[in-house]
């Protein structure tokens, strides 16, 4: 709480000193890759991009894209100035395994600040009478997100791990809402900040189930894939009564490497002195804080001006050989 009151009483003076004396070699303008309409990437993206424009004087706001993965391709070319991604799409992209450019390592995407953790959750009518993974029939049509998103990348190889069978559909994420509604699609499974806007609307125009992982099977994907346990809070969605098991990814916004320290130093200053602002944006804000910056452990690169925000503002440690550049 002391270092949250420090930061915030902070924040305008700093943001002011960024923005009159700092401006010289910064781009006039900046894009933010998020991902396809009615998903978290995109209400959460869009927002932290309109309050980084509004605070330091430029044009800049969300772009629809792919998702992590394309995110960080075009973060690492420099068509986007920013971007969000997910920790196992970003340790793929910097290794060469990105299936946007295999074999090409993404080594200029830069981590800027920790976002959120993404929940795996499973949705289905409640008509369908489907309340467990061990329920959805063989063959069932799963829509798993847009194509190279973290959740397509992911939900379909963890549905084969536990022995789902299934036809696996794309889409974004109102549309896989809408495609669930009218019966062409028998389960949605997102990997998404919550509440996912799309099965939120879900909620208030038909009845659905959220189906929580068992004990076993959220073990079993812990052993298999980079996720934590993770509990879905009851009060996230007005279908839960009780907290819902699952598992999860942490997210981080990047920074094209080659931009100035001082202007990411600025935008994480602007995202990172006023969590409440955060959160009104989107719930899933709440775990946008400064401790949280360790979430990265080694994955990427961190960019020179956000380690220098972290380290003055939130004692952070990190190694000098994690700072691009050095």
């Amino acid at each position: 709480m002391k270092l949250a009151a420090l930061i915030a009483t902070t924040a305008l003076t700093a943001t002011t000193a960024f923005a009159d004396g700092h401006t010289a070699d910064w781009p006039e303008s900046f894009t933010v890759g998020t991902a396809s309409q009615g998903g978290t990437y995109f209400a959460y993206g869009s927002g932290w991009a309109n309050l980084v424009a509004e605070e330091l004087g430029l044009t800049g706001g969300g772009e629809v894209t792919g998702g992590p993965m394309q995110n960080m391709a075009l973060v690492h070319t420099g068509d986007a100035q920013f971007g969000m991604t997910t920790m196992g799409p970003a340790a793929e992209s910097i290794a060469g395994t990105n299936p946007i450019a295999p074999g090409l390592q993404m080594t200029n995407a830069c981590a800027m600040f920790p976002m959120y953790q993404t929940p795996f959750s499973v949705t289905a009518l409640s008509s369908s009478g489907i309340t467990s993974i061990d329920e959805i029939p063989d063959g069932a049509r799963i829509g798993f997100g847009p194509a190279g998103s973290t959740s397509d990348t992911y939900f379909p190889r963890m549905m084969e791990e536990l022995g789902v069978n299934f036809e696996r559909r794309n889409g974004g994420w109102s549309d896989l809402g809408g495609q669930l509604q009218d019966g062409l699609l028998d389960v949605i499974a997102f990997a998404a900040g919550v509440p996912v806007p799309a099965v939120s609307q879900l909620e208030v125009q038909t009845d659905v189930n959220i189906i929580e992982f068992t004990e076993e099977e959220q073990a079993t994907i812990q052993a298999a894939f980079p996720v934590a346990a993770f509990e879905i809070a009851a009060d996230t969605y007005t279908t839960l009564e009780s907290d819902a098991r699952s598992v999860s990814m942490w997210n981080f916004a990047i920074a094209n490497c080659d931009l100035p320290a001082s202007f990411v130093k600025a935008a994480v200053d602007v995202v990172m002195s006023d969590n409440e602002r955060m959160v009104n944006i989107h719930r899933a804000a709440r775990s946008t804080l400064p401790e949280n910056y360790d979430k990265n452990a080694g994955v990427l690169p961190w960019h020179p001006g956000a380690a220098e925000w972290f380290i003055e503002n939130a004692g952070a440690d990190i190694p000098a050989d994690q700072i691009f550049g050095n």
